[in-house]
């Protein structure tokens, strides 16, 4: 008996300990580079410049369905599994693009690669692609993200646009920003493009 509660107790004493490190700031994970145009209490709209991206495309409808399969298949390719074997930097967020026709993952690669100097993916379900500049409204929240989760924060990003006068298009998508093992401090975010630049006449 002793001894289990010793073992137990150094087991709570290192899940603290990483749990703690992983609370700490990283200023080795890239984040994709946006600028705030409008701050609000309960949401913001952001200017995203293009960015190069690794997608694959999926059936998936949910968001279980689409997260392991898709980050095991991205991830296969930035850990090596590519023409030349080159490993790449992971950043964040992790896309995600969940609906009922051809749902999506992508990784935005660091900012030093472009479409033409990425080694080629091995696997073809994978794809290199270069988005366009764009106003999206984000709507943030903490915790493990679910489907319950995206459906309920995607529904209040809606309201809030819609008393805002802010027309959007297009699906929402998820953004994630923790690695599964991170327990505390998470970051999640909805977001869906709008017509800013349009109707504020910027």
């Amino acid at each position: 008996m002793k001894t289990f509660l010793i073992v137990s107790a150094i087991a709570v004493f290192i899940f603290i300990i990483f749990q703690s490190f992983m609370l700490m700031p990283s200023t080795k994970t890239e984040e994709q580079k946006y600028t705030v145009i409008l701050q609000e209490k309960d949401f913001e709209i952001r200017f995203y410049p293009s960015a190069t991206i690794a997608t694959i495309k999926s059936n998936a409808k949910t968001y279980k369905e689409l997260a392991n399969p898709g980050f095991r298949k991205l991830a296969g390719y930035i850990f090596g599994g590519n023409e030349s074997s080159t490993s790449i930097s992971m950043t964040a967020p992790v896309h995600m693009d969940i609906n009922d026709s051809v749902s999506s993952m992508s990784f935005v690669m660091p900012s030093s690669y472009t479409e033409e100097n990425l080694p080629k993916p091995n696997d073809p379900n994978v794809l290199i692609q270069k988005t366009a500049d764009e106003y999206v409204a984000v709507i943030k929240f903490g915790g493990f993200a679910s489907d319950r989760k995206l459906k309920s924060y995607s529904e209040k990003l809606y309201t809030i646009l819609e008393s805002k006068g802010i027309t959007s298009y297009g699906h929402t998508r998820y953004l994630g920003y923790n690695p599964p093992f991170q327990l505390f401090n998470r970051r999640n975010e909805i977001i869906v493009s709008v017509n800013w630049k349009t109707e504020s006449g910027n």
